[in-house]
């Protein structure tokens, strides 16, 4: 193995300085010094000794802020751009997908679409912006694997710490307890065997994946089942197809487009997952940004087929007053989907368990303050035994849980909260973004992410006032 060196280079006027030596496991090489109300900041570039180095002793371009060192072998193993967008990919792909065409049959097709591709564009924004505040808020605690509760605390105080924490808990939980529920259910159906023997058997499976397996292990497990998703999901769409009918997708209302977007929203959380992006990735953000974009855009093609074939399937569904599951009526009108609609649940829903096992256990060892990187069982038990516990004790709760966390909690945390953060990480007087910004359009952006936001949240609080009153 070549021995490393650091090369740092000061955005002031002092010479660069040297730090021959071997990199250790996640080895910070950018962080703030100074005790000014703003703080003097160096830019170190990490570059391998072995490299070229730029000509006239000019700075070399950044390329990480830390190597990832795996300490068994003390080799460099720097996160794979593929297997990245497949982590996002596969987290995006979750049940959420299942909900869709139940959401957007009223408004019909072409109405949904825009929908989607909105909802698409600004999470791709949101994860963004989660991305440029990890990486600022790595540079200044000299560390990897800096969680949301880290750069909270960073950027938003006491009160933001506490409303992430609980909102970015009550999502995973419930998102996992959901996955647990319809996974059980699944395997119960199919191998006959107890509710609870398939929920643990489950649980057990991918959580063991998560907490022995190696990034590589866990990456070439991920792309495994992200491939069989598309391969199942190909064969749904062929099976399915036979009986669309062109004119259905031309069915328009795009006054009930509105009620979709919780649910729509909640189809494209992955932002829990960015920490971890940033962490695999050595803090390299355009290939965090490369990630993000290309990861969404699977999972945004897949949305807008899927939905294509079930409401092209089914005609007379836009602007109906009556609701119903246009894909248990898809099972009951054609035999051979029942399968392979199992399948591609199952697969679909074990991807995005991967990714929130992975985003909340290394939520859970910030907030506990343990060592970054190490995989702790108390971290993985506090991850994994509350969903399962939950998905016994009430084992219709899939939906439940489903619409309540894509309704409020997605929303606040993963649509407002990013926007927030970025906003006092680059506007405060207190604080100072190492990191150039990687989303363009300044304040006019951010308000307009948040505003979408809150627009929704209370659209839909409303709705529920509404709603109340009139049970009353």
């Amino acid at each position: 193995m070549a021995v490393a060196s650091l090369q740092c280079y000061p955005l002031l006027n002092s010479p660069p300085v040297s730090f021959p030596g071997s990199l250790s496991a996640r080895t910070p090489v950018r962080r703030r010094t100074g005790q000014a109300t703003r703080s003097q900041l160096r830019r170190c570039y990490c570059s391998q000794s072995t490299e070229r180095r730029s000509p006239d002793n000019s700075p070399p371009q950044l390329e990480r802020l830390f190597s990832n060192v795996n300490q068994a072998t003390m080799k460099h193993e720097p996160g794979s751009v593929i297997g990245s967008i497949l982590l996002v990919a596969g987290t995006t792909v979750g049940a959420g997908i299942l909900a869709i065409p139940a959401v957007t049959q009223e408004a019909g097709f072409l109405a949904s679409a825009v929908t989607c591709i909105f909802c698409w564009m600004h999470m791709v924004v949101t994860g963004l912006l989660v991305a440029e505040v990890n990486v600022n808020t790595m540079c200044e605690l000299g560390s990897g694997g800096v969680s949301l509760v880290s750069m909270a605390k960073r950027t938003q105080g006491t009160f933001g710490v506490r409303t992430a924490c609980f909102s970015y808990l009550f999502i995973h939980y419930a998102l996992l307890v959901a996955y647990v529920a319809r996974s059980s259910d699944i395997i119960t159906n199919s191998l006959g065997i107890p509710l609870w023997e398939s929920a643990t058997l489950f649980s057990l499976a991918f959580g063991g994946l998560c907490y022995f397996g190696s990034q590589r292990v866990i990456g070439a497990v991920n792309g495994f089942l992200v491939f069989s998703i598309i391969a199942s999901f190909t064969t749904l769409v062929v099976a399915a197809s036979g009986n669309i009918q062109w004119s259905s997708l031309l069915e328009t209302n795009f006054a009930a487009a509105p009620q979709s977007i919780p649910i729509i929203a909640l189809s494209f959380v992955y932002q829990n997952v960015v920490p971890v992006l940033c962490t695999n990735l050595e803090g390299d953000l355009p290939k965090v940004r490369k990630a993000i974009v290309l990861g969404t855009a699977i999972p945004l093609a897949l949305f807008l087929i899927w939905d294509a074939v079930i409401l092209g399937t089914i005609p007379g569904l836009a602007g109906s007053e009556t609701i119903t599951d246009p894909l248990q009526q898809l099972r009951s009108s054609n035999g051979i989907v029942g399968p392979i609609v199992e399948a591609f649940s199952f697969l679909a829903i074990g991807t995005s368990y991967i990714g929130f096992v992975l985003g909340l256990s290394d939520f859970i060892a910030d907030l506990l303050k343990l060592p970054s990187g190490q995989n702790k069982p108390l971290t993985y038990l506090v991850t994994l035994l509350p969903p399962l516990v939950l998905s016994l004790l009430d084992p219709e709760i899939f939906f439940k849980a489903l619409d309540f966390a894509g309704t409020y909690g997605v929303l606040v945390l993963f649509g407002v909260f990013p926007a927030a953060m970025s906003w006092s990480e680059r506007y405060s007087d207190e604080l100072e973004a190492p990191i150039s910004p990687i989303v363009p359009g300044g304040k006019v952006t951010l308000s307009f992410v948040m505003g979408g936001a809150l627009l929704v949240i209370f659209s839909e609080i409303f709705k529920d006032i509404l709603q109340l009153q009139g049970l009353n």
